[in-house]
């Protein structure tokens, strides 16, 4: 390699300060959009959105780069980036009400067996996308489910509804007449 490429790959063509500040700038804006994007955009990503945030990171791309190609550059900016969440991520776990506030609260979807529309419109989740999530989860249908909650990181836990006493006690007797009947069925042989 000759000096000019050497001299391209790794100079810094702005100042430090400068490329230590534009990740920053760029992770904080990020963060402050996608939080008022909501849970969807996290995790339940549609093809849509998938496009959203592919064409979103390129479009920052030169935000945090600046005129500054160079191979020290990048690595720079990747160290801001990793250390700057690093700091956040710790920060946020020592401060539970500042944490609630920059994730948001969870969203109950599915309420004692009840689709709350009104929380699936506000969310931008569709009947559809929300029967998809609880099939990929082992449900079979959302009759199954007594509640689903849409977590602060945009995934969807569900849990199954219980069976009633009732319900448990015919499941037995039915158990124990199915076990009686073979044992007839034996004995007349």
């Amino acid at each position: 390699m000759n000096a000019k490429a050497l001299h391209d790959m790794f100079y810094l063509g702005v100042p430090l300060a400068e490329k230590i500040i534009r990740p920053i700038a760029v992770y904080f804006f990020l963060i402050a959009v996608l939080r008022l994007a909501g849970k969807r955009e996290l995790a339940q990503l549609n093809p849509f959105d998938l496009v959203v945030l592919l064409t979103l990171s390129n479009t920052v791309q030169n935000a945090i780069i600046g005129e500054d190609n160079s191979v020290t550059g990048g690595l720079i900016g990747a160290a801001t980036l990793l250390l700057v969440n690093h700091w956040v991520v710790r920060f946020l776990y020592r401060h539970e009400a500042v944490d609630r506030l920059v994730e948001g609260a969870p969203d109950l979807l599915i309420d004692h067996g009840t689709i709350r529309t009104d929380r699936l419109e506000k969310e931008l989740i569709t009947l559809a996308e929300l029967e998809s999530a609880a099939h990929k989860q082992g449900f079979s249908s959302l009759t199954e489910i007594d509640h689903a909650i849409l977590e602060p990181g945009g995934t969807i836990c569900f849990i199954a509804k219980k069976p009633t006493t009732e319900s448990a006690r015919h499941d037995e007797i039915l158990t124990r007449l199915d076990h009686i009947s073979k044992r007839l069925a034996a004995l007349a042989r």
